[in-house]
């Protein structure tokens, strides 16, 4: 049997009843053939997703995989791409845009394209037991090769471009290709967040416990926090992934260490809230989840989604190592950064290897020295 989704596909209709699709937890990695924000909400699209694997979902099928929207990116990408190997691991580029546009438009103006503001390169290891995050700062600049935009029309490359613009010119199949130029690594799947849908996931799930060891008051992100224990509700969780200038040294990479910290926290609130003997809180969180990502056409289905997230369940926060892009401040202009060529090299080189990442890859880059200020 067969039925429609929203997008107008066809789609087979699942065989299974309340209990989920069978083997959906193999967890291995398939080849594949020749979009909205910051680091939290961008790997809480990842995290988030694993509310799917927990419990049987067939009942509801329709309603969930109704929300989902893919992107197609392949066809854009080519054949030009860094070999695919069938190591065990997987490679994924979770990211956000700053579009201020539609719901988003009051934090802030619309200035035009959106762009990519945060990527991460989340390599899952071989058992699928533990992971390692690399995020990429948005103002990295990178060689931008030559890609296809999503309407097919070819978009020049460029020498030191800012990393985020990599979207802005060609949407994820750009973003997409310009982290596989960078890392020689081919990205398994791709998946992007929603800046508004995040704060209702955030809500949906009761909040975020967090520790902050310094006050934190950003006049920008609207947030206020005395040192001390905290519950974020969505809106909170939204400021906190927001902040810059008032923690650290003022810059992104400061942000990104408060986003790392935070992301840890949301995964173990995902996995200790106990949606699985909740039907409902299971359901609500679900719909939030679904609504929240956009992921690539090959996880634009429940049954891809659950299948992907029980692969994943394995996955704790203290099993994940986070680093940012080993990176120094551009001695031509100090609001950008540039990859610390041999450190950086250590990295991709551990991650293709699936190996983890040496301590000495992060030797002497730039921090933002905001470490700490969030458990």
């Amino acid at each position: 049997m067969t039925e429609q989704n929203s997008s107008g596909r066809i789609r087979p209709r699942p065989p299974w009843g309340v209990g989920g699709p069978p083997g959906a937890g193999s967890g291995r990695r398939r080849k594949p053939p020749a979009r909205r924000r910051r680091l939290a909400i961008l790997l809480s699209g990842v995290a988030a997703v694993l509310v799917l694997g927990g419990a049987g979902l067939g009942y509801v099928y329709v309603k969930l995989d109704g929300n989902i929207k893919g992107v197609d990116i392949n066809a854009q990408l080519g054949a030009e791409r860094p070999d695919d190997v069938d190591n065990g691991s997987m490679d994924i580029l979770v990211l956000g845009s700053d579009s201020r546009s539609g719901d988003n438009a009051e934090y802030g103006k619309d200035e035009g394209g959106a762009r990519s503001d945060t990527a991460m390169v989340v390599h899952v290891y071989e058992g699928h037991k533990k992971a390692s995050v690399v995020s990429v700062p948005r103002d990295t600049l990178v060689d931008r090769p030559r890609c296809a935009d999503e309407k097919g029309t070819s978009v020049p490359g460029e020498t030191r471009a800012m990393f985020n613009t990599a979207y802005e010119v060609g949407g994820p199949a750009c973003a997409v290709k310009t982290v596989e130029a960078m890392s020689g690594i081919r990205m398994d799947h791709y998946i992007e967040v929603d800046f508004t849908s995040f704060k209702k996931l955030i809500d949906e799930l009761g909040g975020v416990e967090i520790t902050t060891t310094r006050p934190i008051k950003d006049t920008k992100s609207h947030l206020d926090l005395a040192p001390g224990t905290h519950t974020l509700d969505g809106e909170q969780s939204l400021g906190l992934v927001r902040t810059r200038k008032s923690v650290g040294d003022g810059s992104d990479l400061g942000r990104i260490q408060l986003q790392q910290a935070f992301m840890k926290a949301f995964i173990d609130q995902v996995k200790d809230v106990g949606v699985f003997t909740n039907p409902a809180k299971l359901l609500d969180l679900a719909d939030a989840a679904t609504k929240a990502i956009t992921p690539d056409s090959e996880l634009d289905s429940v049954q891809e989604l659950m299948g992907f997230a029980k692969g994943l369940s394995g996955i704790g926060p203290r099993n994940i190592h986070m680093i940012t892009l080993p990176v120094e401040y551009d001695p031509a202009d100090p609001n950008r950064v540039v990859p610390l060529e041999a450190q950086s090299r250590q990295v991709w080189t551990a991650l293709r290897k699936d190996a983890p990442i040496p301590a000495s890859a992060t030797t002497d880059a730039a921090t933002g020295k905001a470490d700490g200020v969030v458990k």
